[in-house]
């Protein structure tokens, strides 16, 4: 595998920053462009590298593309976001794998007692994996962009219900709603404000 050479990180270009970053927008309603088998996968295969405590990678992932898989799912958002998830040609629901500890053995294999630690211990496996696992969300929107997909993500939706229709037996966890396309005319608003430096970083 190539690692960073000794002189550290190549930056990204201007134009690298501005897809991920200062020109990237959160779709509303997209274009009924396809979004195929091979872009959902090269999202994964990016998205699958981001840092994770102990490498343990309990985010899952449920691709919703069918007019059936959809009905099912959009029964259970909020009324505000059926509308923008029918436009969607996909929709990705991001879980939590409530038995990530199970893959300790492989993924970290030099401490693998960290696996019992888990097992024994419910409540900070929850709260491990469910941090985990949002740093993961995070990458796979960047992971999104970066292939030229626009992004949408919701947490507005009956995650009880999700979980019941898609993951009966309880083990996946949903955490986050993630429209996935090519934006359609006027598919989002003016960018609105963001903090600036003075008031949401300190130095020490």
């Amino acid at each position: 595998m190539d690692t960073p050479s000794e002189a550290g990180l190549t930056g990204l270009s201007a134009a690298g920053r501005n897809l991920l970053f200062t020109d990237a927008r959160t779709a509303s309603f997209f274009a009924p462009t396809p979004v195929t088998d091979e872009q959902l996968s090269e999202i994964w295969e990016l998205a699958k590298w981001p840092p994770t405590q102990a490498n343990t990678q309990p985010l899952r992932v449920l691709y919703v593309r069918t007019p059936e898989g959809k009905d099912r799912l959009i029964k259970h958002l909020a009324e505000g976001n059926r509308a923008k998830s029918q436009s969607a040609p996909v929709i990705a629901v991001l879980a939590l794998d409530t038995q990530f500890h199970e893959h300790v053995p492989q993924v970290f294999p030099h401490v693998p007692g960290l696996r019992d630690v888990f097992e024994n211990d419910l409540d900070k496996r929850i709260a491990d994996g469910t941090f985990s696992a949002a740093l993961q969300a995070g990458y796979f929107i960047i992971a999104a962009r970066a292939i030229g997909l626009y992004a949408g993500p919701m947490a507005g939706f009956d995650k009880a219900g999700v979980d019941a229709e898609f993951f009966p037996d309880g083990r996946f966890k949903s955490l986050v709603v993630v429209n996935l396309g090519h934006p359609a005319e006027n598919a989002y608003r003016d960018r609105l404000p963001r903090l600036d430096t003075t008031t949401t970083v300190q130095w020490a």
